[in-house]
Order: structure tokens, then C-alpha cells, then sequence
């Protein structure tokens, strides 16, 4: 296995430029998860790194060795793809083949890695099928033990569970994430899906424009996104906009007084999740936002509920299945309510947030 350092990357299409100064260090034995919305530069990185792309400048690492220039079948990545990619003439088993025959693997071992890879992804009994035979969830794990096959140093993944329906997303994910560390295998995976993103990675790199916003573990980046971007992405988050009055306190635009646990001279906007937020027909003790009900959607966990606060300012907050009976009475259209937080639930920007 290896490191991969991406070093400066750019990468420039015309007078686009779709990836600008992207540098990165992956550890060994690491899954990265790249995410952000369509058109940010991701995968156009990925197959930069895959080889599939040549950087307009920078460089690329895998272990010490610089692979910039180096061709896609001698950099020894697996790469699989959002839309499988299989043979429909091969069976399971030459579609898996396929790659160790493509750099002359003997017989022998070719068949060890086969029976390996397809032991791995629970699809041996399954070897003598066609794509078509095979369900979608079962068609992404061939390609999986394709690029498996191979013994690769990264393992690439490009949105691999876009065409898959909810239930065998979660399944081929949590595969993914178990095959993944039982190899230790340096994973870099591509996706615009924020569940998917924080469930199965490492660490996080969120893009926005061709550049890289912020790089963390999950937890990090949603509870100390450092810009609007992030926080407003990467879940959602209530955001007030205003001007610092004093220590600790935070006036909005609106004229509303609120307390946050710290608050720097050039902040202009606070933001609080919508699960840390208590709706409630009462003002509470720290921070209480004045709000109406305008809507409610049912969500099996918990229930989303849309507000509207001065200037119909669209706000939002999350109430848990476990609480739904007790807050009932609450979620009626119209209803004048509170909500209420904590200072140490705000984060705060320097930016100014939009309405």
C-alpha cells in the first residue's frame, strides 16, 4: 500500500479551470472521502490521480514515487466507476480477469486472485454469470473485486453507489468501508452524497468551485466548519447575520440579542443546527428566536419543520421520533413558537451569510 501527496494540482480545460492549487497528503491505509456538488472539481481530481487526466500543473505521489507522467496501467490503481463498467459478453469471472490479463499475470495466480476477490465481495458461487444475470448491487461488487483483483497501492472509487437504490446503497457502503480497512488499503472516494461521505471516510476534503474548502475528519467538519460554504453544505445550519456587541454577545440584523460562547470582532453571522435547536410555545434561558410554524414532513426518525422567523427568514429545526408525541401539540401551521439554543451551539463566521 502507499501514501498518495497531491502537490499544487491544477487542471485548466480552455479558460475553465475546473481544479485550482488542490494539494493534499493521504496516509497510508486511509479512505478520503472527496464531496461536493456537481461540477466542483472532484472527480475531475480522481482521474487526475488515476491517470486518466494529465495536471496542467502540479504534481501527483503515490508512495515516493512522482506519477504525473506516468501512464494509467503502470500506476497500479483500482479504479472503479459509477456506472460498473462490466463486459456484458465476459462472465463474472473474466470480467474480474480482465485487468490481471491486461499486464500478463500468470495463469495460476491470475485464478488465486480471481477466487480471492470474488470470495471477498460474497460472489463466488456467482463466477459463471453475465452482468445481465446480476442484480445492481451484485454488478457494483464485480467491479469492486475487479479493481481488488489487481492488488492495487490506491483503491479509486467514483460515486460507485449513485445508481443503486437506498437500501443497497447502505449495503455495498458499509462492504466498501469493512473491505477497505480489512486490507488497509489508501481509498479515495468520490461522492455528492454527505451520508455517504461521513459515514464511510477517514477524513473529508469538501470542494467548491475547484478548490478545496476544508479537509477533516467528519466530526470536525460538521461541528467546526471554518466557512458559510461548508456549514451550509455539509447538512444544514440556521444562520443569523449581524454584528459582535460585546463579549460573548451577538446582535442580528434584525435586533435580536443572542449569546455565544465566543465571538471574534469581525463576526457577522452565527449559525446553529436544526437538531440542537429546542422548539418550544416558551422563551428559553440563553437564546430564543421568535419563529412561526409553516410546515412539517414526517421523516420516520425524526421530523423536519420549516419556520419562518423576522423578515420571513426561512429557518429550520429537527424534532426525534422519540420527542414527536410530547411536541404534537406544537406542530400546527401558524403556530408562534420559540426556538430556543445554547451559546455553545453557535459557530461562528466572518462572512456574511445570505437570506
Amino acid at each position: 500500500m502507499a501514501n498518495v501527496s497531491l502537490i499544487n494540482l491544477k487542471k485548466q480545460f480552455g479558460k475553465s479551470l475546473a481544479v485550482s492549487d488542490f494539494s493534499l497528503e493521504i496516509a497510508d491505509g486511509e479512505l478520503v472521502a472527496f464531496l461536493g456538488p456537481s461540477g466542483c472539481g472532484k472527480t475531475t481530481t480522481l482521474r487526475m490521480i488515476a491517470g486518466f487526466l494529465d495536471p496542467t500543473a502540479g504534481r501527483i505521489l503515490i508512495g515516493q514515487e512522482d506519477v504525473t507522467a506516468v501512464p494509467v496501467h503502470k500506476r497500479n490503481t483500482g479504479m472503479v466507476f459509477q456506472r460498473y463498467a462490466l463486459f456484458p459478453h465476459m462472465t463474472v469471472a473474466q470480467n474480474v480477469s480482465f485487468g490481471l490479463e491486461m499486464r500478463k499475470t500468470p495463469a495460476a495466480e491470475r485464478d488465486r486472485r480471481i477466487s480471492l476477490a470474488l470470495d471477498m465481495v460474497r460472489l463466488t458461487e456467482f463466477k459463471d454469470r453475465y452482468p445481465r444475470q446480476l442484480s445492481g448491487g451484485q454488478q457494483q461488487r464485480v467491479a469492486i473485486a475487479r479493481a481488488l483483483a489487481i492488488e492495487p497501492k490506491v483503491f479509486l472509487l467514483d460515486e460507485p453507489l449513485s445508481n443503486l437504490d437506498a437500501k443497497l446503497r447502505l449495503e455495498v457502503r458499509e462492504d466498501i468501508r469493512a473491505l477497505q480497512q480489512r486490507l488497509g488499503l489508501t481509498t479515495i472516494f468520490v461522492t455528492h452524497d454527505q451520508e455517504e461521505a461521513l459515514a464511510i471516510s477517514d477524513r473529508m476534503a469538501i470542494m467548491h468551485d475547484g478548490k478545496v474548502q476544508q479537509v477533516g475528519t467528519p466530526q470536525d467538519l460538521y461541528e467546526r466548519p471554518t466557512n458559510l460554504f461548508v456549514a451550509d453544505f455539509l447538512g444544514k445550519m440556521n444562520f443569523f447575520s449581524g454584528q459582535r456587541v460585546g463579549d460573548s454577545q451577538f446582535k442580528t440584523q434584525e435586533g435580536l440579542q443572542l449569546k455565544v460562547a465566543a465571538v471574534a470582532a469581525d463576526t457577522v453571522t452565527i449559525g446553529v443546527r436544526p437538531e440542537r435547536i429546542d422548539l418550544s410555545s416558551e422563551p428559553g434561558s440563553e437564546n430564543s428566536v421568535p419563529v412561526t410554524l409553516k410546515s412539517c414532513a414526517f421523516l420516520g426518525s425524526h421530523i423536519d419543520v420549516v419556520l419562518t422567523g423576522a423578515g420571513q427568514q426561512r429557518l429550520s429545526c429537527q424534532i426525534p421520533n422519540t420527542a414527536v408525541e410530547r411536541s404534537q401539540r406544537l406542530l400546527q401551521a401558524g403556530a408562534r413558537l420559540f426556538m430556543n439554543f445554547k451559546a455553545t451551539d453557535c459557530v461562528v463566521f466572518s462572512e456574511r451569510g445570505g437570506r
